[in-house]
């Protein structure tokens, strides 16, 4: 008799192998039963050790057959136990000859296998088990269905009379090691639930554990592109149109539709750009490396979807993603992708939206770039910021901001429509202590520090807002603007204060023309200029040490900048470093400096009446106004030095007035200088401050 090679192994059809297209004959040793039928007569009233051992073989292979797939014999029964859905039994007639239930033992795995499979395929095929599961089934199906022809094609030929148990045995045992690795699969599948990536990376973390057999290997890995196919699937949509289409909540990104866009111009602290879209803890092991920049491809595509741009990308049918494959393919088309929606979503921020010509324009305004308009709105906007914050009409302030607008230089850009008043209820040091998230450096101040002084007036709560549309709103946020409008606040009550003393030295100018300048005037004057060169340092300072040469950083990194993730980060920092620079979030300093202007306010609106206090009672009638000017003494008369004698004794009380403003002054300006010698170690900018501000009064 001629031998029967053994089967091959065919990963895309296993159990199909060429021999079973044939006429199967009987192995060496394999006696031959041709035309043999087993009929109604057997049953399972007599116990199979009543037949003779030929007759035992016959009916212990045609109940192997029938248990191959799922199906009890009459001397082979299938129990399941009680309350362990993946435990399975097999029990035989304790009569049957002990070399055939040996070869029954044997097989009996490969039982458990295809039962504990098929029972998967029926449970993961339905709807609410997700796509991956579907696909997985699916390809498990069409294993199956190789696998019972294979059977079918074994009963064929016993029928035949050419199947001995040991031809059987012979057949089934290079499918035992497949059968029983992706029986392990779906227990572990089953006993944890699994569903969408963990059903991925089970098959990929089995085939791994299965390196040493390849053919195994190679049929895991089979399964899962299989299973993959669907999850590939919602990848490309995400990474090509910016959509989640995922009906199971399989897919590694998950979105946060209570987060709306629009949060990111009226909240301060909006997460819509971090939190809108985010990884899941569940993500495959072959996309665990690339998921972070899947994840932002997506969201890119979405602002430009959301932005009613059309989204053109030309998919090559081998950029498409359809295997995971060891070639690594699939992370050269997530990388393509990613370049795509990046650049694209660059330009159309950009070009189309004007990012830096809405950054320009914040500058000109918010940080005083351009200040002639400030000078009008400051001019004719004078009486109402002088009410408390609860009596000041936004409306009238905002309609005199338009024609401060109109009227100078600010006309000619195309953005100034977007400014608008607004007027704070606090003062700008108990601001800064509600914003939890900056990085107040050193002690905070106390909390009597931050109780809101009765005479607050709009001087000292106006700010300015300006109206950001989409897509705009990710880079210029609530949360940014609110950081322009407390270096916008500073600067403006700055400039406030070198107004005020800058009206205080016109008196004192008027004074020395007409030859007027006494002892009481002489002193009042130096402090005057010492104020003045105070405030003007410290203006000097934010402006072309602080804002100016961080601005520039700014633009240059822009420029350069390759996704709008980028912009955002560098945009974010120049504000950061300009409110730390700009000593805003420096408690300590900033109380100093905010205790200095106050003093100057004080001194500058005291002037007129301590300088008035120094002349004739008869003059002083003169310069009743409240608006210093030089043309008000231009009819005072010369003093003689008697005269001047004789008003001596009542200037004292004016002088010592004058003096006691210059004490503090002086005090609070010294105490500066440990404060910003010890800072300076750890904060280099403060060095330019001192350089700047600790000089005023040096050349007295």
């Amino acid at each position: 008799m001629d031998s029967v090679s053994t089967p091959g192994w065919n990963v895309d059809r296993p159990f199909l192998t060429g021999q079973f297209y044939q006429e199967i004959k009987a192995t060496p040793g394999t006696a031959e039963f041709k035309g043999f039928s087993i009929d109604s007569s057997f049953g399972t009233d007599n116990a199979i050790g009543t037949y003779h051992a030929t007759i035992q073989e016959l009916i212990v292979v045609d109940d192997l057959l029938s248990t191959l797939v799922g199906i009890e014999g009459r001397y082979i029964s299938i129990k399941k136990v009680r309350g362990k859905e993946d435990a399975i039994t097999f029990q035989v007639d304790a009569s049957m000859d002990l070399a055939l239930q040996e070869f029954a033992k044997r097989l009996f795995p490969l039982c458990e296998s295809y039962i504990l499979i098929n029972q998967f395929v029926e449970a993961r095929s339905q709807f609410k088990t997700g796509l991956v599961n579907h696909a997985f089934a699916a390809a498990l199906r069409a294993l199956l269905l190789d696998y019972q022809a294979m059977v079918a094609q074994l009963e064929h030929q016993f029928r035949l009379g050419r199947l001995s148990i040991q031809g059987l045995w012979f057949y089934c045992q290079p499918m035992m090691g497949s059968m029983q690795a992706l029986s392990v699969v779906v227990k572990k599948a089953a006993v944890n639930d699994c569903v969408g990536s963990a059903v991925l990376n089970l098959l990929q973390s089995q085939a791994k554990a299965m390196a040493g057999d390849h053919v195994v290997r190679s049929l895991l890995e089979k399964m899962s592109q299989s299973a993959s196919t669907a999850y590939l699937g919602i990848l490309e949509r995400w990474l090509y149109e910016g959509v989640i289409d995922d009906p199971y909540g399989e897919f590694f990104i998950a979105e946060n539709k209570s987060l709306q866009k629009e949060s990111l111009t009226q909240d301060y602290d909006a997460k819509y750009w971090q939190q809108r879209y985010s990884l899941k803890d569940d993500i495959p092991s072959f996309l665990a490396n690339a998921a972070e920049t899947i994840l932002i491809t997506g969201k890119y595509l979405n602002v430009m979807r959301e932005c009613g741009h059309s989204i053109q990308i030309s998919v090559a049918e081998k950029s498409k993603l359809t295997s995971v494959g060891s070639n690594h393919h699939y992370l050269e088309c997530i990388k393509s992708a990613y370049d795509f929606a990046s650049g694209e979503l660059l330009n159309l921020v950009k070009n189309k939206y004007d990012l830096m010509g809405k950054l320009h324009s914040i500058k000109h305004y918010l940080l005083l770039d351009q200040g002639d308009f400030l000078v009008h709105f400051m001019d004719t906007a004078k009486e109402e910021l002088m009410k408390k914050p609860d009596e000041i009409s936004v409306e009238k302030l905002q309609s005199l901001l338009d024609l401060a607008l109109r009227s100078t230089a600010a006309a000619v850009d195309p953005c100034h429509e977007d400014l608008l008043c607004c007027v704070e209820r606090t003062t700008l040091l108990k601001r800064l202590s509600m914003l939890k998230d900056l990085e107040i450096s050193q002690s905070a101040p106390d909390s009597n520090d931050l109780e809101e002084p009765l005479s607050i007036t709009g001087l000292e709560t106006f700010s300015l807002n300006y109206k950001v549309q989409w897509p705009l709103s990710l880079v210029i946020s609530r949360k940014a603007l609110t950081k322009y409008q407390l270096i916008f606040r500073f600067l403006f009550h700055c400039k406030h204060v070198d107004r005020q003393l800058s009206g205080a030295w016109q008196v004192h100018q008027g004074l020395r023309k007409l030859d007027m300048q006494g002892t009481t005037v002489s002193v009042s004057s130096l402090l005057c200029r010492n104020m003045l060169k105070f405030i003007n340092s410290l203006l000097h300072y934010l402006t072309f040490e602080v804002l100016e040469p961080n601005w520039h950083v700014m633009l240059n990194r822009l420029q350069t900048a390759k996704s709008i993730d980028e912009v955002i980060q560098y945009h974010d920092f120049f504000l950061d470093k300009c409110l730390k620079e700009c000593l805003l979030l420096s408690p300590a300093l900033l109380k100093k400096v905010e205790r200095l202007k106050l003093i100057c306010l004080q001194y500058a609106a005291a002037t007129q009446r301590l300088i008035t206090s120094s002349l004739d009672t008869a003059d002083t009638n003169m310069l009743s106004d409240d608006s210093p000017s030089i043309e008000k003494f231009k009819n005072l008369k010369l003093r003689t030095p008697s005269q001047m004698l004789r008003l001596a004794p009542e200037n004292i009380t004016v002088f010592e007035s004058v003096l006691k403003f210059e004490r503090e002054f002086s005090s609070e300006l010294h105490s500066l200088g440990p404060i910003l010698s010890s800072g300076s170690r750890a904060e280099p900018y403060l060095t330019h401050l001192a350089q700047w501000i600790l000089g005023v009064g040096k050349d007295q």
